[in-house]
C-alpha cells in the first residue's frame, strides 16, 4: 500500500465513523447478544442493515448468503457469522476489473448528477488523475447555466494543468460538446471529461440536454470509449438512489463516483447503490484535494467500515504475547 493510498484508507475509516456506529454497532451487540442463530436472530439482523441504508435488495442477498452458509458449515454460534457477514458484504460490492479500461483508450467522459453534490470537483480531481498516469486530457465545461461552475471548473483545470474548452454561461451545452470533441480530435487527445449541468427541478429540459449531448458524442465521436458517471452525495443516503435512477432513464449510467464520504451516517448506501442498480462504484471521495478522490475498493471499503485491520493486528498481537508466555 503506497502513502497516499495509506492515507487514503486512515481518511476512509475516520470518514465512515458515522456509518460505523450506525451499522456496526448494531450488528456486533446483535452477535454478542444472540445465544443461538434463529430467525429473531436473522430478522434483526436484517433490521440494522437496512437502517444502516444498505438497502432492502442488498440485504436480502446478504442474508441469503448467510443463512446458506451457516447451514453448509453447521454454524452454531452468532460471533463466528461476523467474518461470513463481512466477506458477503464484499462479494455484493467486487467491481469488475474491466471498470477502468476507459483510462487507457481514448475515451469521452461525461459527469452527471444533481447540484452540489460535488459533480464539478469530481471532473476536476479526475482530469489531475488521468494526467499523473501520463494520459492527454481535456476539460468540457458543458455546466452553462451556473454561473459560477465554468470558473469553478478554470480553477481546477489549472491546478490540474488540462485545457478547457467552454464555459461561458449561457452558452449552449450542446455546442460546447461539439466544439470539445472537435478540439480533442484535432489535439489527439485520451480522454475528454464533460461537466454538465444538474438542475434536476427542470428535469425535462436537462433530460433532453443530455441526450442530445449523447447524440453529438455518438455521432462525432463513434470510436470512442463512453462512460457516462454519475455523481452521488454518499451523505443523501437513499435520495442519491433516486437519482440514479431517474439519471438511468436518460443517459446509459456505466458508473458512480461517491462523494462526501467522509462524515456520513449513510456509507451504506454504497453497498445498496450497486446492488440494486446493478452499477459499479467506481470512484469514492473523503475530501477535497486530488488524492481525496481513489478508486473504489470493496476490501479496503468493507475493511475500512467494519475497523478489519485493527481487529486483525489485535489478534495478532494477542497470539505473539500468548506464544511468548
Amino acid at each position: 500500500m503506497g502513502e497516499e493510498k495509506k492515507g487514503f484508507f486512515a481518511r476512509l475509516k475516520a470518514g465512515l465513523t458515522k456509518t460505523r456506529d450506525n451499522i456496526v454497532r448494531g450488528i456486533d451487540s446483535l452477535f454478542n447478544g444472540f445465544s443461538a442463530i434463529d430467525e429473531d436472530f436473522y430478522e434483526e439482523l436484517e433490521e440494522i442493515l437496512i437502517m444502516g441504508d444498505i438497502g432492502v435488495n442488498a440485504t436480502n442477498a446478504i442474508v441469503e448468503r448467510l443463512r446458506e452458509q451457516v447451514k453448509e458449515q453447521h454454524i452454531k454460534e452468532p460471533s463466528e457469522c461476523k467474518k461470513l457477514l463481512i466477506e458477503s458484504i464484499k462479494e455484493q460490492m467486487q467491481v469488475d476489473e474491466t471498470a477502468y479500461t476507459f483510462e487507457q483508450e481514448q475515451s469521452v467522459i461525461m459527469v452527471i448528477g444533481v447540484n452540489g453534490v460535488g459533480k464539478t470537483t469530481t471532473v476536476g480531481k479526475l482530469a489531475g488523475k488521468l494526467k499523473e498516469q501520463g494520459r492527454k486530457v481535456l476539460i468540457a465545461a458543458a455546466d452553462t447555466f451556473r454561473a459560477a461552475a465554468g470558473d469553478q471548473l478554470a480553477e481546477w483545470a489549472r491546478r490540474a494543468d488540462v485545457p478547457m474548452v467552454g464555459g461561458k454561461e449561457g452558452a449552449d451545452p450542446a455546442s460546447v460538446v461539439f466544439d470539445a470533441v472537435s478540439a480533442a480530435k484535432a489535439r489527439g487527445v485520451d480522454v475528454l471529461l464533460v461537466d454538465t449541468a444538474g438542475r434536476l427541478h427542470n428535469k425535462k429540459n436537462l433530460m433532453e440536454e443530455l441526450r442530445k449531448m449523447d447524440r453529438i458524442i455518438n455521432k462525432e465521436y463513434p470510436d470512442a470509449h463512453r462512460e457516462n458517471l454519475i455523481v452521488l452525495d454518499g451523505t443523501t443516503g437513499q435520495n442519491a438512489l433516486v437519482q440514479a435512477r431517474e439519471f438511468g432513464e436518460v443517459a446509459d449510467l456505466t458508473g458512480i463516483v461517491l462523494t462526501k464520504m467522509d462524515g456520513t451516517a449513510k456509507g451504506g448506501i454504497a453497498v445498496a447503490i450497486q446492488s440494486e442498480l446493478r452499477i459499479p462504484v467506481k470512484y469514492i471521495g473523503v475530501g477535497e484535494t486530488i488524492e481525496d478522490l481513489q478508486k473504489f475498493d470493496s476490501d479496503e471499503f468493507v475493511n475500512a467500515l467494519f475497523d478489519v485491520k485493527r481487529e486483525e493486528s489485535e489478534a495478532e498481537t494477542e497470539n505473539t504475547e500468548s506464544a511468548e508466555i
